[in-house]
């Protein structure tokens, strides 16, 4: 089987909004494999550092927790300073023979910062305060910043309405959205 004719895996939409003194991370449920459906009700979303930190990861799922995992490390070495831990990890992740096979995108959110971390080396902070990954994240992210722009919805409600938005178009996305929320910082 060439590799024009291998199924891919496929799955997930993640988006995080900071608007109106919150920041909230949402995710969609869905993995695909091929044409389809393997699993409708994924959870995207995880808390760590005792629920200061929420991430978001699109891509394969065992190399996103492998991340995951060395991202809490990095952010335990580096206490109060998401931004370093963040680089730390994207360095280790281009340099590293092993974890430069890993196929994800991690998307990190405190009260502070919103980074997008990938396997380029990039540490990505948005200077509108949105952030879009995975198959249907460039149209989530349209619609986030035109409810950001049009709207008065919370963070939450932005992230939720723009992922359903999202899953009306993509058919990698599901409306099995989950969004969790933080208070920003002033």
């Amino acid at each position: 089987m060439s590799s024009k004719d291998k199924k891919k895996w496929r799955s997930t939409t993640i988006l995080t909004v900071r608007h109106q003194g919150q920041v909230a991370i949402g995710g969609d449920g869905q993995v695909t494999h091929g044409n389809t459906v393997m699993k409708s009700d994924t959870r995207k979303i995880r808390k760590i550092l005792d629920g200061q930190v929420i991430c978001g990861f699109a891509g394969s799922t065992a190399d996103a927790f492998s991340l995951l995992e060395r991202f809490e490390v990095k952010a335990r070495d580096y206490p109060g300073n998401m931004p370093r831990a963040a680089t730390e990890l994207a360095r280790d992740w281009r340099t590293d023979r092993v974890l430069r096979k890993l196929e994800a995108l991690i998307v990190v959110i405190n009260t502070e910062h919103s980074l997008l971390i990938t396997g380029q080396g990039d540490v990505v902070v948005p200077s509108d305060g949105i952030i879009g990954i995975g198959s249907g994240g460039n149209y989530a992210t349209a619609a986030a910043r035109a409810l950001v722009g049009h709207s008065d919805l919370s963070a939450a409600e932005i992230v939720k309405t723009s992922l359903g938005i999202a899953s009306d178009i993509d058919i990698y996305t599901n409306n099995n959205i989950i969004v969790e929320e933080l208070q920003c910082k002033s």
